[in-house]
Parts: C-alpha cells; sequence; structure tokens
C-alpha cells in the first residue's frame, strides 16, 4: 500500500483522535496510525475527569477551552457520545496549602473559569458525611463531571472519519526524515507519503520520536484505579473529589459505585510493552485507608473491580506539544496522565499550529520540548507538589 496524506497522526487516544477531527473538519487529508486499536492505551483505563484546577494556568486554559466540547457533544462533534455526566468538582488541601489554593483559584477566576471558594459546611452538603476536620477552604467547580474516555476517543475518531480522515489500526509506524523534513510515514501496511507526521503514540511516544531522531524525555507511567460498590444507603450524587492531604481522589461511576484512584506509589521507567501487573494488596490496602480517612463510611464499601493502566510521563509532569526536531514533525504526548481534560483544545491548537502556524486558542508554547534542554521546565507559580508520587 502507498498513500498520501497532508498529516499522519501516530497514536489513536483521545488526543491522536481529537486532533484528527480537527485537522479534518478543516479540510486536511489525514491518516491516523495505531499500533493497537482505539482508545487501546492510556485513554482506555482513563479516570475520564472533565475539570479545570490546575495550579498551571496554561493547562487550565487548556481544559476550560474543552469543557464545551464535553458537555455540548452532541452539536459540536456530532458522533456518538462523551457520556458526559455532570458532578461538580471538589478540591481539598492540607492546611499548608491553602494559600496555593487561594491563589489558584483566583488565577483560575481570572482565566473565567466558573471556580469558587467554599467552606467546610459546604463540602459537607456536597458530599455528606465527609471528614472536614482539616478542611479549612476548598475548590469548587460547578460545571466539572466525568466523561467516558473511550467512548470520546471513538466519537472523535468516527466524525473525523466522516469528514475523510482514514484509520489503520494494529499497525506500527515510523517516521522518514530526508533533508532535515518529514518525507513519510512508513507502516507495516505500507509507506504514506507526508510532509507532516504527529507523534500522539502516549507512552511508546519516545520510540516514535526516535525515528525522526528526537528524544523526548517521556518514560512509561503505570498507575491502578479501583472500583467499589457503595455502601447501603448511599448514592453516587456526590463530585469529583481530588483530596490532596491523603493522596487520593474519586469519583462516582453509575449509581451505585465509586471510582478510586491513589496520587502516590505510582510505577515510572520500564517499557510500555511489559506485561500489566494486578494491583497489589498493598496498594489496595493503602486505597481503602486513604478513601475512609476522608469518607468512613466507605468502611462498608465492596471491592468490584481494579485495573491498571500507563500513559507517557515527562520529568515536571506536563505535556510535550509542539513542532521539534525536523520539519514537519510535531510532539503530542507526555501527558502525564492527565491528558483527557485537556484533548479537545490540544487537537484544535494542535491543528492551528499545523495548518496556520500558530496557536490560536491558547497559547500553546510553555509546553515546548525545548524547555527541558533549555533548563526551564514548567513550573507552576503557587504549586501543590508533583501529582504523582
Amino acid at each position: 500500500m502507498t498513500e498520501t496524506a497532508d498529516v499522519v497522526v501516530i497514536g489513536a487516544g483521545v488526543q491522536g483522535a481529537s486532533l484528527a477531527f480537527h485537522l479534518a473538519r478543516r479540510g486536511a487529508s489525514v491518516v491516523v496510525v495505531e499500533r493497537a486499536s482505539v482508545a487501546a492505551g492510556a485513554t482506555g483505563r482513563s479516570s475520564g475527569f472533565v475539570r479545570m484546577h490546575y495550579d498551571v494556568e496554561a493547562e487550565s486554559r487548556l481544559a476550560w477551552a474543552s469543557l464545551p466540547w464535553f458537555r455540548e457533544w452532541a452539536d459540536r462533534v456530532g458522533e456518538g457520545s462523551c457520556d458526559f455526566v455532570h458532578t461538580g468538582f471538589v478540591q481539598l488541601v492540607p492546611p499548608d496549602l491553602v494559600a496555593a489554593l487561594r491563589a489558584n483559584v483566583a488565577m483560575h477566576r481570572r482565566v473565567g473559569i466558573d471556580a469558587q471558594l467554599i467552606d467546610a459546611a459546604e463540602v459537607a452538603r456536597l458530599l455528606p458525611g465527609v471528614v472536614t476536620d482539616d478542611v479549612e477552604v476548598a475548590g469548587y467547580e460547578p460545571l466539572s463531571g466525568y466523561a467516558d474516555p473511550t467512548a470520546t476517543a471513538s466519537g472523535f475518531l468516527a466524525a473525523a472519519r466522516r469528514a475523510g480522515a482514514r484509520y489503520l489500526g494494529g499497525t506500527r509506524a515510523s517516521v522518514v526524515v530526508e533533508s532535515d523534513r518529514v518525507v513519510a510515514v512508513t507502516t507495516d501496511k505500507g509507506r504514506i507519503t507526508t510532509p507532516v507526521a504527529v507523534d500522539a503514540a502516549g507512552a511508546w511516544a519516545a520510540e516514535v520520536a526516535a525515528t525522526a531522531g528526537v528524544e523526548v524525555p517521556v518514560e512509561a507511567w503505570r498507575h491502578d484505579t479501583a472500583y467499589f460498590g457503595l455502601p447501603d444507603g448511599r448514592d453516587a450524587r456526590f463530585p469529583i473529589v481530588i483530596d490532596q492531604a491523603h493522596e487520593v481522589y474519586f469519583r462516582p461511576e453509575g449509581r451505585d459505585m465509586m471510582l478510586v484512584g491513589l496520587e502516590s506509589g505510582n510505577t515510572i521507567g520500564g517499557s510500555p510493552d511489559r506485561p500489566q501487573e494486578e494491583m497489589s494488596g498493598a496498594t489496595l490496602d493503602a486505597m481503602v485507608d486513604a478513601i475512609c480517612a476522608r469518607l468512613p463510611w466507605m468502611e462498608a464499601g465492596t471491592l468490584r473491580t481494579a485495573h491498571g493502566g500507563q500513559d507517557g510521563i515527562t520529568p515536571d509532569q506536563h505535556a510535550i506539544l509542539g513542532q521539534a526536531g525536523p520539519d514537519g514533525f510535531y510532539l503530542d504526548c507526555g501527558h502525564s496522565g492527565t491528558g483527557f481534560k485537556t484533548a479537545p483544545a490540544v487537537g484544535l491548537c494542535l491543528a492551528e499550529l499545523i495548518l496556520d502556524g500558530a496557536a490560536r486558542t491558547v497559547d500553546i508554547s510553555p509546553f515546548a520540548l525545548d524547555r527541558f534542554a533549555a533548563g526551564r521546565p514548567i513550573a507552576p507559580e503557587h504549586p501543590y507538589g508533583p501529582l504523582w508520587r
């Protein structure tokens, strides 16, 4: 097989699918190449949070620009459904981070996000039975919620294909560079002549970038998530919560479950191709201890299922976006486990960069690869510390 394309996107997770959609709807000829299947990597195991609360303004702007795509999916995308569930979002921090929380909520409000500071009584109203002895103030976003990551990626890709994009699944890809320019992408199904290749390969991003002669500091990052059945008498009408004090996050799942993940105990490094291990008993115990410290009534909960997932993580735990190395080679990787909620806007911004020469919707220049070589990793003005520990 030999074909041509204006752009080849390598990776069919939510990031690659979003980019393909935004390119194709503007008339670009796009081929999406995926080593496995749609959403088979980080996307399919994402917790699906749709919230704007970050301690980095550029990320908050990307999430804010993405929110309408989730809330107005039928009108904006028109294929499938992202299954957005409106819950609201609460950010809890320990006392030593209250000043940072106040500053970050003020930043969010300057951006235009509907962000608020709420007291312990309001937290208890939103989440009955919660322990608030250590809560002086919390961040709250009433518009936030969660969505189905696999459905989101599938919908974006279906809409891209409706606009003319082509999809090659079960296909590995390498970038071909001549005279410091991208000229093609080769696959085990043939060669695609193209002037533009985008590395959206998640945990495999460094491997793909190397074929273009580009070194990216992206390692495989592994993380466990569990689903717990709610105790009798408790329902799933509660917000998404990130509990910085206990290094845990949780959200509703359906009508009678809770999704729980830890911010600590993550594995970084190793081959992304190695088998995914089952969640250890120690990790499960840590999850139970953390969630019950905040919600004592979860002691009567029941473990339903657990799974592991992986993404590509960078040294500063922030994405790498934009052109790098040879002309025509772009990066959309290193999302470090938090890229789902920003995917609609990242795809839009990269499409603007590729087709127009600059991203207009949000300035994505802080995410450029050269920040690492220049010794200027992304550093929040009011940090909470690393998300993954």
